[in-house]
C-alpha cells in the first residue's frame, strides 16, 4: 500500500486536483491492494477555489508519512515558494520517494531545480514561459507525459489521467491499471509519446477509426496486416497512416507492438506461462521477438519484468 500525498493551495486548479483524487484517493475495494491517499496543504484555514468553493483538506508541516506527492497544479507567473513546501518537497525528493506533476505542476518542481539537466513537459500553452525561465530543463514538446519512475510529469488535463494510470500500471500492474481506465471509461489506445492534441477533435460516438483500434485489440493474438487494419477504419492505407501520426504521433505497426507488450505485461502477472506461449497470445512471431520488443520498450526482459512485478507483490502483502 503506498501512502500518497495530493498537494493542492489557495485558488489552486480544481479540476486537475479532482483528476488526481479520482485516480489515488477514490476507493477501489475490486483490488486487494491500493493507495492509502490524502489531500494535503501546508495552510492552516480553509482553502478556496473557483465559484465560491472552500475545501477543508488535511493541514501539514512536512512530508514525511508519504511514499508518493503529487502535484495537480501550481501557479505559471513568477511565484514566491512558501519556505516550507521548497523544504519538505526538496527533502521527500533526495529521499528517494516519487513526485508527479499535473499540468502547470511541473513549474514549482522545475522552480526547486528537480528538473534540471532532465527532460520536462507540460500545458502546449505554457510551453514558451517554461523554456524561457528553466534554462537548464530538456523541455520536450508535444507528448502527453514524461514518467521515468521516480519523477514523471503532463501535459493538459486528459494527459495527466494518462500519466496516472501509467503510475497505476507500474505500482499493480497492467491488469490493474487497464480497469481503472475502463472505469472512467478512458481509451486504452494513449501513450506517452502521443501528440498533445489532435489533429481533428474527438466525436462524441467511436468512428470508424476508434473501431478499428478496438478490432485490432481484440485481435492481437493473430497475424494483422496493416492494410487489413486500414480497412476497418474505412481508409486507404496513406490515410490511415496519416490519421495515425496525427492523432497519436505513431505508426500502426508500432501502436500493435506497444499494445502487444500491454497484452504480455498482462499475461507475465497472471500466469506461468512459457515465454513461447506469452509470446504466441500476444501476437508475436516467437519469443525472440517479443524479448527484443520488451527490452527496446520496457528496458528489461520479459523474465525480469515477471520477477519484479512478483516482488512488487511480495512487497506490498507485507506493507498492509
Amino acid at each position: 500500500m503506498y501512502r500518497t500525498a495530493i498537494l493542492t493551495y489557495d485558488k489552486a486548479a480544481f479540476f486537475e486536483l479532482g483528476c488526481a483524487i479520482e485516480l489515488f484517493g477514490l476507493p477501489r475495494p475490486e483490488f486487494e491492494h491500493w493507495y492509502e491517499c490524502e489531500v494535503v496543504s501546508f495552510s492552516q484555514k480553509p482553502l478556496s477555489f473557483i465559484s465560491g468553493i472552500q475545501l477543508n483538506c488535511k493541514s501539514v508541516n512536512n512530508l514525511k508519512g508519504y511514499d508518493l506527492l503529487i502535484i495537480p497544479s501550481w501557479p505559471t507567473d513568477e511565484f514566491d515558494i512558501p519556505e516550507i513546501i521548497a523544504r519538505e518537497i526538496k527533502r521527500f525528493y533526495r529521499k528517494g520517494k516519487r513526485i508527479i506533476s499535473f499540468c502547470s505542476g511541473a513549474f514549482l518542481l522545475a522552480e526547486l531545480g528537480l528538473f534540471e539537466n532532465r527532460k520536462a513537459t507540460t500545458h502546449w500553452r505554457y510551453a514558451e514561459i517554461f523554456k524561457g525561465r528553466f534554462n537548464d530543463v530538456e523541455y520536450v514538446d508535444d507528448v502527453l507525459y514524461l514518467h521515468d519512475g521516480n519523477i514523471g510529469c503532463s501535459a493538459g488535463s486528459s494527459s495527466a489521467i494518462d500519466l496516472g494510470i501509467e503510475v497505476i500500471r507500474s505500482d499493480f500492474g497492467n491488469e490493474a491499471a487497464n480497469k481503472v481506465a475502463r472505469r472512467l471509461v478512458l481509451s486504452a489506445h494513449r501513450k506517452g509519446g502521443q501528440s498533445q492534441f489532435a489533429e481533428t477533435p474527438v466525436q462524441s460516438e467511436a468512428g470508424q477509426f476508434s473501431k478499428a483500434l478496438d478490432w485490432a485489440l481484440l485481435n492481437l493474438c493473430k497475424p494483422i496486416n496493416i492494410d487489413l487494419f486500414a480497412s476497418k477504419a474505412n481508409m486507404t492505407r496513406r490515410t490511415f497512416d496519416r490519421k495515425f501520426k496525427a492523432n497519436l504521433n505513431i505508426t500502426p505497426k508500432d501502436w500493435l507492438t506497444h499494445q502487444r507488450l500491454n497484452h504480455a505485461k498482462s499475461l507475465l502477472e497472471k500466469y506461468d506461462y512459457s515465454m513461447e506461449k506469452i509470446a504466441e497470445n500476444s501476437g508475436f512471431d516467437n519469443a525472440t521477438t517479443m524479448r527484443h520488443h520488451f527490452r527496446k520498450e520496457v528496458g528489461i526482459s520479459p523474465s525480469s519484468y515477471r520477477e519484479q512485478f512478483k516482488s512488487a507483490n511480495q512487497g506490498r502483502i507485507s506493507c498492509r
